[in-house]
């Protein structure tokens, strides 16, 4: 057995269950499906013997009262079969509606939540556009999985089943024709859908997921596609994976055909045997015209089906295939987890303490051995060192992205990780260098950190982040919709939007990722100015790159190699005869020096 074998098993193991799993969280709404679809077949299935019923009593012989009760209730019996047909079918229907919905939006929603609280480097590692398309694709593949299952497959066997018994039971010859004919159609389906088109369908879903990888990579970045003029680039990048999508999409497809080909052909040698048997049955004297009418009309039913079979068959395989990522979703590890235990956290003055803190990405060196540091409550600790010396994993440790390995981290003596992430994260206020917004009004971003909020409050915030008076020269003031990741404000704009965020959200620790590198003076200034306000009375954290913004600060701690190098005020620091701090100052000064004579 290969491992593609290996892998095809364990997604139809895993898929089934998951969704059965969801199908029992509404009993009463499958139980009335399945009463509605199987009490509708099993009417249908007795339809062929009240035909053989109605031509045995139109040709018995001369006209006769006997042969005229009889007529009339074969039209009868075929009648109320009908009737009681429909109506389960009807129950069927109606029920399958709300119970597929409710499933699909269950599996869309847990997918969603699960993805939201996957780990940072997960997303790192993950495209949005493709995680979209596992999730949607997923919920739609589950809407044929049902329908196939449930209102197709199911009644579909239990008619050849049934037909093959009532047969066998007037002939058994041909009833082990019939039987053999479907054993040997079914298991040919299966083998072409699990061995032949599977494999292909597969791979044309991995493309399908790429295609919409790269849509969402293009698109979400397309202020750099513009500024290098590259939208002929990209187009030709999405057009090469367009290109192998449609190839592999083209070799399912065709072999779709193929199957569907030798399945026709294998139908047609049954139906030349079941029509040629029963014939023969009638020219031996050991069959009715009524008899042939049954076999007859038991074989069109048959053959209905079993072309059917093989469509939901496939059916299946594909919702299974097209089912495969969402439920690989759910066995991704979350990365970090809350404690068994783990109760809210609260923060009152925000003492931030590293005792010992062991801490390695992957499988790679630790970067923190034993770290220990201690940040007093209300304390501004400035953050410097060189690229990967391990500011910014500090401050993410503080938020428990990560899980250490060793040692604890405390806030107001909690040990972190006994706490729950919301409760955690929900009382540090976080202002990034690239802030990013949601595409809704500027009103709900400033509102994020605090849902609920009235609009005072959110004008407040704003005031004291010094970006009101910018939101009321804009037309729709508050209610402006700022674009995807706030791509319609400047950068200098999207900061203050971000730091009112942090002041509504009024936490007592504060996290700030140098929010000042990379504007103009004058938005820096004001930027500056509400940073300072914003800081005080809260234990705050400042990632630098730029050592003037650090010069103010209660402490300052220089990282090299994962450990803390030395710590100090601007002013000792810069004392420090071949300090490290000194001599980054130095550099960025004659960097600056340069930058200034050159202009």
């Amino acid at each position: 057995m290969t491992a593609l074998d290996d892998k095809r098993r364990i997604a139809i193991r895993a898929v089934i269950p998951f969704v059965f799993r969801h199908w029992l969280r509404q009993p009463y709404r499958a139980a009335l499906v399945l009463i509605g679809f199987l009490g509708a077949t099993v009417a249908d299935l007795f339809m062929p013997l009240y035909s053989g019923y109605l031509v045995d009593a139109l040709t018995s012989g001369p006209y006769n009262q006997g042969a005229r009760h009889a007529a009339l209730a074969a039209v009868g019996g075929i009648v109320a079969l009908g009737l009681v047909s429909m109506i389960l079918r009807l129950i069927g229907l109606q029920a399958i509606v709300p119970f597929t919905l409710k499933t699909m939006s269950d599996v869309a929603r847990e997918a969603f939540i699960r993805v939201q609280r996957f780990s940072t480097d997960w997303h790192a590692n993950s495209f949005a556009g493709s995680s979209v398309r596992k999730i949607t694709r997923g919920m739609w593949a589950l809407d044929l999985l049902n329908s196939t299952i449930l209102s197709s497959l199911l009644p579909s066997l239990t008619v050849l089943v049934g037909s093959m018994i009532l047969l066998g039971l007037h002939w058994s010859a041909l009833g082990g024709v019939i039987a053999i004919g479907a054993t040997f159609y079914t298991a040919m389906t299966l083998i072409f859908s699990v061995r032949f088109i599977a494999p292909a369908a597969r791979v044309s879903n991995a493309w399908d997921t790429k295609v919409g990888g790269t849509l969402a990579d293009a698109l979400t970045c397309n202020a750099v596609v513009k500024s290098f003029g590259a939208e002929a680039r990209e187009d030709a990048r999405l057009a090469r994976t367009i290109n192998r999508w449609r190839k592999r999409l083209l070799r399912t497809w065709l072999r779709y055909n193929y199957a569907a080909m030798s399945q026709l052909s294998l139908l047609l040698c049954l139906r030349a045997s079941v029509i040629g048997g029963s014939v023969l049955l009638w020219m031996a004297g050991l069959a009715s015209p009524g008899d042939v009418t049954y076999v007859l009309t038991s074989y069109y039913v048959i053959h209905a089906y079993l072309r059917d079979v093989g469509m939901y068959i496939n059916n299946l395989q594909r919702s299974v295939d097209d089912m495969e990522e969402l439920v690989a979703i759910h066995d991704e590890p979350m990365g970090v987890l809350d404690a068994p235990d783990a109760s809210p956290i609260a923060i009152d003055g925000g003492e931030i303490v590293f005792d010992d803190v062991t801490f390695q990405y992957g499988g790679d060196g630790a970067l923190y051995d034993k770290l220990s540091v201690d940040l007093k409550a209300g304390e501004r600790v400035g953050l410097v060192g060189r690229s990967g010396s391990g500011k910014t994993t500090f401050v993410k440790l503080v938020q428990r992205l990560y899980d250490i390995s060793g040692g604890r981290i405390l806030i107001d003596g909690q040990d972190i990780a006994l706490a729950t992430q919301q409760s955690l994260r929900s009382q540090i206020a976080v202002v990034q260098q690239e802030p990013i917004l949601f595409h809704r009004s500027l009103a709900e971003n400033i509102a994020y950190g605090r849902p609920g909020a009235g609009m005072a409050a959110i004008e407040r915030a704003a005031r004291l982040a010094n970006a009101h008076e910018f939101i009321l020269r804009l037309r729709r003031g508050y209610g402006t919709l700022v674009g995807e990741r706030g791509v319609k404000l400047s950068g200098g704009e999207r900061q203050r939007v971000a730091l009112a965020r942090a002041f509504l959200a009024d936490a007592p620790v504060l996290i700030l990722d140098e929010a000042t590198s990379s504007l103009d003076s004058e938005s820096e200034a004001l930027i500056q100015e509400a940073m300072e306000r914003l800081m005080k009375g809260r234990t705050s954290i400042v990632i630098a790159h730029r050592l003037s913004t650090v010069r103010s600060l209660d402490r300052i701690l220089v990282f090299d190699g994962g450990v803390i190098a030395e710590q100090g005020t601007h002013a000792a620091l810069t004392r420090r005869p071949g300090g490290i701090y000194r001599r980054l100052l130095e550099s960025q000064t004659t960097e600056f020096g340069r930058i200034s004579a050159a202009g």
